[in-house]
Parts: structure tokens; sequence; C-alpha cells
């Protein structure tokens, strides 16, 4: 199930996304020219930026994964639960070497926002139900 109603994910034409709970809408869009370039979530009045390859990066790990992966979705600075995409997104030995998100304070909250991105864009099957969805990669 595609959670987009419109949009090419620009940031004159962004792509209007729904949370994996289908409960809150959000905006995101990519920012190609930015060092290092991003992807940006908007959720009312507030921003949000993460590395862009984590759109790369996240279809990648998943595809080795080879199973449903829990999102875990956490706040900065509260605890994630291992073996999450959340933890996984802060870990250390992930790609980026820690976080993905680009603006202190506010660089949690991975696995509510990126992973519609990638449902989107054709590379996961996401689950949709009220809690504890779950993310897995689409096998070509």
């Amino acid at each position: 199930m595609s959670t987009v109603t419109y949009g090419s994910g620009t940031p004159d034409d962004p792509w209007k996304l729904k949370t994996p709970p289908m409960t809150s809408e959000f905006l995101a869009w990519r920012e190609e020219t930015e060092k290092p370039p991003k992807l940006v979530v908007q959720v009312g009045s507030t921003k949000l930026s993460y590395q862009l390859r984590c759109i790369e990066d996240l279809s990648a790990m998943l595809g080795k994964c080879n199973d449903w992966m829990p999102l875990g979705n956490a706040d900065e600075g509260k605890p994630v639960t291992p073996g999450t995409v959340e933890a996984w997104a802060r870990d250390e030995s992930n790609p980026v070497g820690g976080y993905y998100g680009l603006r202190k304070g506010y660089r949690g909250r991975f696995a509510n926002y990126v992973p519609p991105v990638l449902e989107l864009l054709g590379m996961v099957e996401l689950e949709h139900g009220a809690r504890n969805n779950r993310v897995r990669a689409i096998r070509k």
C-alpha cells in the first residue's frame, strides 16, 4: 500500500506521505544540492533532515536482512530497541558511523519517516497497523 497522495519529491512539489500507522501526514523531499544531500521531512512546522544516502543504505541493509525488521520508532535521546530500524539508524556500525539525522535534537524518528519514502519508491514493503509495524526489502 503506497502512502503517497501527491508530489514528485522536490522542494516545490513534495511527497505527501503518512506515517506507518496511517495516523499522521507529513511532507518529504530531496535536497540533492545540499552538502551533504538531504532528505527533508516536514511535520507541521517542524523540519527534520536526514542524509539522503539513508534511502539507499536502508534499502541495502534490509536486503541483507532477509526478513521483516521492526521499526522501533523513538525520539532522539530515548532508548531504542536493538534489532530495529531506529537502532540501526543510530548505530556506529552503520555506513555513516552513527545518526543519519542532521539536526541535533531532531535526529530521531528515522523509522517513522524514512520507511514510507522507501515504500513510495517501491523498495520495501511496510506494515500499516496501529503499532509495532515492520518493514522488509522487496525482492526483485
